[in-house]
């Protein structure tokens, strides 16, 4: 999983509330267990008309949103279903980071769990962003997890908090097999130790 320490980009406006799973992947998308290639069914049903091409009106249609990697979102975002495929839509679109007011458990944690960082904030904080976003592809907002900050466009700035554990494995790129592999010496040990004092087994 890639490391997510600082990131500096377009920030896209959707002040859309209950954005659920199905909206952000829709279910048509969910027949494959790969995490690449879905970032094209990322926001289908909203993102492209009946006939299959563009809405042009859909903020990621938008020339100034197309390589968004920032999404300043309405109130519980990700809720719905529990499906992993909207982490990864939104990871192989681009977006590393949602910023809203709150999130659905499920999709908050699978966000960790695929370098994609979910920030809550205030309401009054998420105003002054969604402004900021709303300014298009010349108001970049910086991102800096280390610090837990951040700045808008303008030079101000929006402190958040996150969990010390969830804030490690982000940093150091460290999803479930990746913690696992930082205990490979010790699990080699045990093997080795069971292996000798267990060797029928």
């Amino acid at each position: 999983m890639d490391k997510f320490t600082k990131l500096t980009g377009v920030a896209a406006p959707m002040p859309i509330v209950n954005v659920d799973t199905d909206m952000i992947i829709p279910k048509d998308y969910l027949k494959t267990i790969k995490r690449t290639g879905l970032g094209s069914g990322l926001f289908a049903e909203m993102r492209y008309k009946d006939d299959g091409s563009e809405n042009p009106d859909f903020v990621l249609n938008k020339p100034a949103y197309r390589k968004a990697q920032i999404l300043v979102a309405g109130d519980n975002f990700g809720c719905g279903s529990s499906r992993e495929h909207a982490p990864w839509a939104l990871l192989d679109f681009g977006i590393r980071c949602v910023i809203s007011t709150s999130f659905a458990d499920i999709f908050y944690n699978n966000c960790f769990k695929n370098g994609i960082l979910p920030i809550t904030v205030s309401p009054e904080d998420l105003e002054k962003l969604m402004d900021d976003a709303s300014r298009g592809s010349n108001a970049t907002v910086s991102v800096d997890l280390e610090a837990k900050e951040i700045r808008g466009p303008d030079g101000g700035v929006v402190t958040f908090d996150l969990d010390d554990f969830k804030r490690h494995c982000l940093l150091n790129g460290l999803d479930d097999i990746g913690l696992t592999m930082e205990k490979v010496g010790a699990i080699d040990s045990f093997e080795k130790k069971n292996a000798e004092q267990r060797p029928w087994a």
